[in-house]
C-alpha cells in the first residue's frame, strides 16, 4: 500500500485529486493540507511514501516546503502539483530534491502513474514538462552533451546501463527485471551512480543521462 500526503489549498482541487486517487485500492491518503507548513508537520507525523504538493500554497509554498518537508520525513518523496505556465520553477525544484512533476491539466492517468512511480524509486515528469526540463532548461544541448559524456565515463559498464534505465524512467524492480539483478543491487548501483555523478536525485540523474545520449526514446 503506497501512503501519500496531499497538499492543495483549494479545496475543489484537494477532492478532484483524492477522487482520482480513490480509484487505485493500491494507494492510501493518509493526510490531506491546505499550507505548506501543515504538509511539512503532517508529513513528521504520518512518514507518507509520497507526497504531493502544489506549487504555490499560503504560508509556505510547494517549492519551500520541500527541503523542510524532506528534512522532516526523508524517506518522503516529494511529486510537485503544477500549472503548465509554473515550469519555469522546476529548475529549483530539481535542487531542492522533487523527484516528480505532474500538470493538473493532465491525463488523469498520470497522477496515479506518477505516484506510483515515485512511490517505486523512480523518478516521473509529466511528459509536456519533461519536455520543456529537456529541451528549454538544459540550454546550450551541445556543450552539455559533452560534459554529460566526460561526466559518466566515471561510471562502470554496469552503471551505465543502470543510468540509461533510470533516464527511461523505470523503477529500481523494473531496472532489476531488464538487468536480471535483485532490486536491493539495483537500489546499490542507483546510490553509487547519484553519488559518483554529484547529482542529488533520480530526475537530475535522468536528465544528464538524456543530455549524454544514453536515452534515446
Amino acid at each position: 500500500m503506497i501512503r501519500l500526503l496531499v497538499a492543495d489549498d483549494e479545496a475543489m482541487i484537494r477532492a478532484g485529486v483524492l477522487a482520482i486517487l480513490g480509484t487505485d485500492p493500491g494507494i492510501e491518503v493518509v493526510a490531506e493540507a491546505a499550507d505548506g507548513r501543515q504538509a511539512v508537520r503532517l508529513a513528521a507525523e504520518h512518514r507518507p511514501d509520497v507526497a504531493l504538493l502544489d506549487i504555490r500554497m499560503p504560508v509556505l509554498d510547494g517549492l519551500a516546503a520541500i527541503p523542510e518537508l524532506r528534512a522532516a520525513s526523508p524517506d518522503t518523496a516529494v511529486v510537485l502539483l503544477t500549472t503548465f505556465g509554473e515550469d519555469e520553477y522546476i529548475g529549483r525544484a530539481l535542487a531542492e530534491g522533487a523527484a516528480g512533476f505532474l500538470l493538473k491539466s493532465g491525463d488523469p492517468r498520470e497522477l496515479i502513474a506518477g505516484v506510483r512511480a515515485v512511490a517505486g524509486g523512480a523518478a516521473f515528469l509529466s511528459p509536456k514538462v519533461a519536455h520543456r526540463v529537456i529541451t528549454e532548461l538544459g540550454g546550450e544541448r551541445m556543450n552539455r552533451g559533452v560534459t554529460a559524456r566526460e561526466r559518466i565515463k566515471v561510471l562502470t559498464e554496469r552503471e551505465r546501463d543502470v543510468l540509461a534505465l533510470v533516464g527511461a524512467g523505470l523503477s529500481n524492480a523494473e531496472i532489476a527485471r531488464e538487468l536480471h539483478l535483485v532490486e536491493g543491487t539495483v537500489k546499490g548501483y542507483v546510490s553509487a551512480v547519484l553519488d559518483r555523478l554529484d547529482v542529488r536525485n533520480r530526475v537530475q540523474a535522468a536528465i544528464l543521462a538524456y543530455e549524454a545520449g544514453l536515452v534515446t526514446h
